[in-house]
């Protein structure tokens, strides 16, 4: 295939520091380096992270000036003379990881995201916020031809995830899992994912709109936090015990405090989400007693996201997204903070 034609100046939301004006802005096209790929973005999700990483209020610092966004899917127009395995005009997908030492002990076990020396798009790498961004060709997601952009664009971080988050639970098929937080992004794609791998779902949120939303999605049963009055034994005698695995997306510290004692014996919590300075205090005893085990699941590594895309590529996953230019991302993370968003929002990049 030809080479692309690569402009010299690109449309990007910048950011200069963390909480400041979200601008649109030209800024140079980057130059890959010998191992990146460089990536026309046609679609980016926005992701809760994003809100994170321009927020600033995780332990670990973003680069300043920052290009936010770690959910690109689009065509390799360009890359580094080193790079193996790609051709132009493939789709790729530009993930959370965008590149690892691959020598340390965790990238040398298929840990890669655990590297202490990870490149993470959209925080330590300028991500997908833009119309051309670079992406490590190792850790780069590959796209199937022919694939929707927008619809895959979510599944390349939220997907990924929560697919990770139900292999970590370590469940069997017919057996129950609480998704708590269903009705956003992640918690979307967790009922579909769980429902494609056999389980039965327990959907948790509030609203009774979200509750409709997750049963067209699949969830079997839904509890809305905002009616019942005791959210722990409603589970339970739903369940006849409580779910065998609860996977946690949402971001209230006081949920993940209520999973670890409506899930079933035996069982295992899962924590996804990332509130800002929370903590959980489940029971020593009963977590013996009861043999619950607490686990913290962050995102895939490759075959996690090959595993993750070719579900979608099946049919088995449908994004349920809407689509909006760049200048819309204050008004997306505004609703993310009001707890607003229903399904995924998707950047096209060209608006």
């Amino acid at each position: 295939m030809s080479r692309f034609i690569i402009p010299k100046t690109q449309r990007a939301i910048v950011f200069t520091k963390n909480g400041g004006p979200l601008s649109l802005k030209h800024i140079p096209v980057p130059v890959p380096k010998p191992n990146e790929l460089l990536v026309n973005v046609k679609y980016s999700g926005v992701c809760h992270t994003d809100l994170h990483a321009w927020k600033g209020d995780w332990p670990l610092p973003t680069k300043l000036p920052l290009v936010g966004g770690h959910e690109g899917a689009g065509v390799v127009v360009d890359m580094g003379e080193n790079v193996k395995g790609w051709k132009l005009g493939d789709f790729a997908g530009i993930k959370w990881l965008n590149g690892s030492c691959m020598q340390c002990e965790f990238c040398q076990k298929s840990n890669e995201s655990n590297c202490p020396d990870a490149d993470l798009s959209g925080y330590t790498h300028d991500g997908s916020f833009q119309e051309y961004a670079t992406a490590d060709a190792v850790q780069a997601a590959k796209i199937p031809p022919g694939t929707d952009l927008a619809s895959v664009s979510p599944i390349l971080c939220a997907g990924i995830t929560v697919y990770k988050a139900l292999k970590t639970a370590e469940l069997q098929a017919g057996q129950w899992v609480g998704i708590s937080g269903a009705g956003g992004g992640l918690g979307s794609l967790a009922v579909q994912y769980a429902k494609a791998m056999g389980y039965r779902v327990l959907a948790i949120d509030g609203g009774e709109d979200k509750g409709a939303f997750v049963k067209d999605l699949g969830a079997e049963l839904y509890v809305d936090f905002t009616k019942t009055k005791d959210i722990v034994k409603e589970i339970k005698d739903l369940t006849g015990g409580g779910p065998h695995g609860v996977i946690n997306v949402s971001v209230s510290e006081k949920a993940m405090d209520q999973s670890c004692q409506y899930v079933r014996t035996c069982g295992t919590v899962v924590l996804v989400g990332l509130p800002k300075d929370s903590k959980i205090s489940p029971s020593v005893f009963d977590s013996v007693v009861r043999s619950v085990s607490v686990k913290g699941s962050y995102v895939g590594n490759r075959a996690d996201s090959a595993e993750a895309i070719d579900f979608f590529s099946r049919g088995l996953i449908k994004c349920p997204i809407k689509i909006v230019g760049m200048e819309e991302i204050p008004e997306i993370f505004r609703l993310m903070e009001e707890g607003k968003v229903i399904g995924r929002y998707v950047v096209d990049t060209s608006k």
